[in-house]
């Protein structure tokens, strides 16, 4: 099992001074936070997407995985190249953060790099 899935954090967010609801504290991670449930880690990505959009400016699905999964730790290009085909839509997309389905669609993207598996919305 992957790390994201065993800390119920589908996203691999980063520990972090923001507590998020659901999240175990301490967390027994020394990078990643851990989660309750798959719901709450799920919740936590979906607010840190809409927050990219709202306070950060990311517009496209590259300005939102751009700064998801910076070059300094990442291969930025082939994130992006992943979930822009499993979205089925090109990286100058601008997905809606507004719309549930497309914010969800954006997430089981991300979580699918991630975890390398189809996401999991176990409780």
């Amino acid at each position: 099992m992957t790390r994201g899935l065993r800390n119920n954090n589908p996203g691999n967010i980063r520990l972090s001074a923001t507590p998020w609801q659901g999240e175990i504290r301490p967390s027994q991670d020394s990078s990643f936070c851990q989660f309750t449930s798959m719901a709450h880690g799920y919740r936590a990505l979906l607010k840190l997407l809409r927050n990219y959009s709202r306070l950060h400016g990311c517009r496209t699905v590259a300005d939102f995985i751009s700064r998801w999964a910076p070059s300094h730790e990442n291969n930025t290009s082939a994130y992006i190249r992943r979930v822009c085909s499993t979205m089925h839509v090109p990286a100058s997309y601008q997905p809606d953060t507004d719309d549930h389905d497309t914010l969800c669609a954006l997430a089981a993207a991300i979580s699918l790099v991630e975890n390398g598996t189809p996401p999991s919305w176990r409780t």
